[in-house]
């Protein structure tokens, strides 16, 4: 395991316990309103400063982007940036419902290298390390092998805040309803992305996010040979808060259903008719998920000096055709990664 991801991982643990503590006695925290529908407990607090107090022990020279704290940790120069939601999925947490999650990822130079989501209440460990693939509990994870959305279980967010568009989500919530197998809507989309890149889930979308939210499980996704952008397929997403993710082939026809409700890459509100048609969507396919690939540079706000510079690549429906097949294996070295033979 990578020095970086294990401290990270012990991090989540430490929060973890300071959570599940928490939960046995869930009556007698002290709860507080950010805005409508939006709240933060003492908890919360107690694990981004536990999660925090690891990470800065270990590495003094990070800044730290923290959904509490912001950037008041650390340095906020540093070219590494850690990303932590002490508890995504609050809102389930007061109400005793156990589907919460830490999430914390490492961005060097804006782009994610590291990323960690615990599940607390099963003792469930998501990691991923940049070009060594996606784990859970140490055992090699994929996404599905599914192409079709007829076939697929899509995961979702709803519009809770009092400002969000309900109307424009309900047409979308119906669009996607009629194609695929079924929507769930957990309440945590830190877990949600999790559970694609686990292949729980085919696919994944949801507007009104946060960097804390998604930074880590978009590295699970890709690391477990998923696709992850906006809703128009591009990869101007972190701080965007519209994510779509899913398995490639899905990635695609999901890409075509989503895009003309994209506020990142709107497309006009007359040609939506001709972008639902099931001919359209299978043609983007292709195109939408050769898109993914475009903007990564660009995903957290680092000055433009610091990007790296990408060369986007146009994906061939051969690329992802053949999903690779599910392997077990230990964790990779980060210094001689195991690379699969296909």
């Amino acid at each position: 395991m990578h020095p970086m991801l294990n401290v990270a991982v012990r991090a989540a643990r430490e929060a973890g316990k300071i959570i599940n503590r928490a939960s046995l006695d869930i009556d007698l925290l002290r709860v507080a309103q950010k805005a409508a529908n939006d709240f933060v407990t003492e908890v919360d607090r107690a694990a981004e400063q536990a999660i925090i107090d690891v990470l800065l022990k270990a590495f003094p020279q990070h800044g730290i982007l923290g959904e509490e704290t912001g950037n008041t940790s650390g340095d906020a120069t540093s070219e590494y940036q850690w990303i932590i939601d002490p508890l995504d999925g609050t809102t389930n947490f007061i109400h005793g419902m156990p589907v919460y999650a830490v999430s914390i990822a490492l961005a060097h130079r804006g782009v994610v290298q590291q990323a960690v989501v615990y599940d607390p209440t099963r003792d469930e460990l998501f990691t991923a390390t940049r070009g060594a693939g996606a784990f859970l509990n140490s055992r090699r994870i994929r996404v599905s092998n599914r192409v079709r959305l007829e076939d697929s279980l899509i995961g979702t967010g709803f519009p809770f805040r009092k400002n969000d568009d309900i109307d424009t989500y309900l047409e979308i919530f119906k669009l996607v309803a009629q194609r695929c197998v079924g929507l769930r809507r957990p309440g945590a989309a830190a877990i949600d992305l999790a559970y694609v890149a686990a292949g729980r889930y085919d696919g994944f979308f949801e507007t009104g996010l946060k960097p804390w939210d998604i930074a880590a499980g978009s590295l699970l996704i890709t690391e477990a040979g998923g696709l992850v952008g906006n809703f128009a397929g591009e990869g101007d997403f972190l701080f965007n808060g519209e994510v779509l993710a899913a398995t490639p082939r899905v990635y695609g026809q999901l890409v075509g259903l989503l895009q003309p409700y994209s506020k990142v890459s709107p497309i006009k509100s007359d040609e939506r008719a001709a972008v639902h048609a099931p001919a359209r969507a299978d043609a983007l396919v292709t195109t939408q998920s050769a898109a993914a690939g475009r903007n990564s540079a660009g995903t957290l706000a680092m000055p433009e000096a610091k990007r790296p510079k990408a060369i986007p690549r146009r994906i061939k429906a051969s690329d992802v055709a053949k999903p690779r097949p599910i392997e077990k294996s230990s964790p990779p070295s980060v210094y001689k990664p195991k690379r699969s033979k296909d």
